[in-house]
């Protein structure tokens, strides 16, 4: 009959006592007629002092023994983090070791997860947004090849609208390339001084017309008198502006405005601030803002074009500068985005 562990450790455990207690035993019967009850009481704290080491050493090395064996039958468990001084008799210490490695496994487990479902969520997007480009440019070539191409303003026409979902599937892969190398770091920040105040001049520029045709007026806050030098990756800084100051006139209410104003943020920081008196934003999504592909209101966010990368690139360009980006939103009033960036010394 095969014995438990257990009873197989309680009866080895006893015969080492039951030695010792004869050995003991027979050391004193033997001195007892020279010394008497001195060599009893001795010899009882001896047999205390010594079951107590015995059962001590002995629990310790069952129970290192038996979790060894479950770190080596357990393939997460890595045997090297098994310290033999870790492994005592208390089964409280024992028991918040085993419920703390529980608790980070359980961590790992649900990050995976979460990264599972972000990956395939990912993926459908992907696949959804480029579908709807491809359809219409295919859709219209299909058009012009079936005959429609003979009545030339026809043809005209289609070939814009095909050239139109062409751009938008580039815009889609150049926004796809960048943001993965921005969370590869593939994409190096090149650190330099410049006149943050000049770049968001220049997007004004640039976006004069689109703001134009809803009547939206693109300005600065207040009148800045001198340059504000700022450290940072011009061009990817630049980025970051374009993306925000399009998002506003894109969403931007007709006949509004859209301003920037630039602050101190502490003694090494500033804080440039995108404003505008557009629709805004509800609360319940505010905090998925940032998401790749994230939409608020898909028909209108896709009538507006866009790749849906735009506040998911500016949030890593910004992080990649080790900065902060922020959001304030009042549904039917209006956003603020901003973000902070190194004083120029």
């Amino acid at each position: 009959m095969k014995f438990k562990k257990t009873y197989s450790f309680a009866f080895t455990s006893a015969l080492y006592l039951a030695i010792l207690t004869i050995i003991i035993a027979s050391v004193s019967y033997a001195l007892y007629t020279k010394i008497g009850l001195l060599i009893i009481i001795l010899a009882v704290i001896a047999l205390f002092v010594c079951s107590f080491f015995i059962i001590q050493y002995r629990v310790e090395h069952f129970i290192y023994r038996r979790v060894r064996k479950i770190y080596d039958d357990v393939s997460l468990l890595n045997l090297e983090d098994l310290q033999r001084e870790s492994v005592t008799t208390d089964m409280e210490t024992l028991s918040k070791s085993v419920q703390k490695f529980a608790e980070g496994k359980r961590i790992e487990i649900q990050n995976l997860t979460d990264r599972d479902s972000f990956r395939r969520d990912f993926l459908g997007n992907v696949a959804h947004e480029l579908k709807t480009p491809l359809f219409t440019v295919q859709g219209y070539v299909l058009t012009l090849i079936e005959g429609a191409a003979e009545d030339q303003e026809i043809r005209e026409k289609y070939l814009g609208r095909a050239n139109k979902g062409v751009e938008r599937l580039v815009a889609i892969v150049k926004d796809l390339d960048m943001i993965t190398k921005l969370e590869t770091d593939g994409l190096k920040m090149n650190f330099e001084p410049f006149n943050i105040l000049e770049i968001i001049q220049n997007v004004f520029d640039l976006f004069e017309m689109k703001a134009k045709k809803r009547n939206i007026s693109l300005s600065f806050d207040k009148l800045y008198e001198f340059p504000v030098f700022v450290l940072g990756d011009k061009e990817r800084i630049e980025q970051v502006l374009i993306n925000l100051v399009v998002n506003s006139i894109k969403y931007g209410k007709i006949n509004g405005f859209t301003s920037v104003g630039i602050d101190s943020y502490n003694e090494n920081k500033f804080i440039i601030k995108i404003a505008d008196n557009g629709e805004g934003v509800k609360q319940e999504h505010l905090s998925r803002l940032f998401e790749r592909f994230y939409r608020v209101d898909q028909s209108r966010s896709r009538e507006q074009g866009g790749s849906g990368l735009g506040l998911a690139i500016v949030k890593h360009i910004i992080e990649a500068h080790n900065e902060t980006i922020l959001l304030k939103s009042t549904y039917g009033e209006g956003s603020e985005f901003s973000f902070t960036l190194k004083k120029a010394n």
